[in-house]
């Protein structure tokens, strides 16, 4: 099935439209560093952890869930376990792009990843929120298909680059279609903005924290390199009484019940899984003349452990 759902901007404004439903850890070596918010967006302060006292409980853990991404190249997302969705709406952000079904924006590549492709252009003629779209991408979800609580969400990619992309690898909470955002949960295993190329986001978004006003804290590359240069590995390990984020099997934040800042922790339940490649939206703002197309988001593969 083709489902739709919002994409919340982490920075701004909340959600303008609530429109239908929708491995191993690399060595600490990786040579990354935390930088941690606590400004006065209402970011709670996050807590790095030391990668030796936080080694992948991937290694341990049961493998529930999978897709490696092994198919014919100019082959669609795999239907049994993803949807694609298909719309021009925006995403609640006032995002520029068309997500479309085409194998020009969603296809294996043949080399074992799965591609996002952000276009410029719409020669198909597709209409978006804000009349004649400017750009097509792709966005897939797993929602019906696989929802799962608790355990190792986890996802080897190399993101897009360039003033106006905006990458991310998220999940939403099973019941959104009952619930609605933000009561549902929104759990951002890994957000970029193009502007921002050595910088990555990890937040959540709940009941009085949504929107412009996250928890959120950011993974920074201490040489400044572009995390678009090569693969690396995304993941957050959940539980009941806490939500961790790594990159490259180093743990940068913890978040707890106790940085609701007194609202309810809503992640408590099974959440889905979500891929896209956004194109403007008012966090990263416009492409401009320095933006090169096509851009191109490759997912080598996402696993889903349960830790027990």
């Amino acid at each position: 099935m083709n489902t739709a759902t919002p994409r919340t901007n982490r920075r701004r404004g909340p959600v303008l439209s609530t429109a239908a439903a929708v491995c191993a850890a690399a060595a600490a070596a990786a040579g990354l560093i935390a930088v941690n918010t606590g400004d006065a967006t209402g970011s709670a302060a996050a807590e790095p952890v030391a990668a030796a006292e936080a080694a992948s409980a991937s290694d341990a853990g049961a493998l529930v869930w999978r897709d490696e991404f092994n198919a014919d190249a100019g082959t669609a997302p795999d239907p049994g376990k993803w949807n694609v969705e298909v719309n021009g709406d925006g995403g609640g952000n006032d995002e520029l792009q068309y997500y479309t079904d085409s194998r020009d924006n969603l296809a294996h590549d043949g080399d074992g990843n799965m591609v996002i492709t952000a276009r410029e252009g719409n020669p198909a003629g597709h209409q978006c929120h804000y009349g004649q779209c400017q750009y097509t991408s792709g966005r897939m979800n797993t929602a019906g298909k696989f929802e799962h609580a608790y355990g190792r969400f986890e996802a080897r990619i190399q993101i897009p680059t360039g003033q106006g992309i905006w990458p991310a690898f998220w999940m939403l909470g099973g019941d959104f279609d009952q619930v609605g955002w933000p009561d549902s949960g929104e759990i951002d295993i890994m957000e970029n903005i193009g502007s921002e190329p050595a910088d990555v986001h990890g937040s959540l978004h709940g009941p009085g924290y949504s929107g412009g006003n996250p928890i959120t804290g950011s993974y920074y590359h201490p040489q400044g390199w572009a995390f678009a240069d090569t693969f690396h590995t995304f993941s957050v390990e959940w539980s009941p009484e806490s939500i961790t984020w790594f990159v490259d099997g180093n743990a940068y934040q913890t978040f707890t019940p106790a940085d609701t800042r007194g609202n309810p922790w809503v992640y408590d339940h099974p959440f889905f899984m979500i891929l896209n490649v956004a194109v403007g939206g008012t966090w990263p703002g416009a492409p401009d003349a320095s933006t090169q197309f096509p851009q191109q988001m490759k997912v080598d593969y996402v696993r889903v452990y349960d830790l027990g």
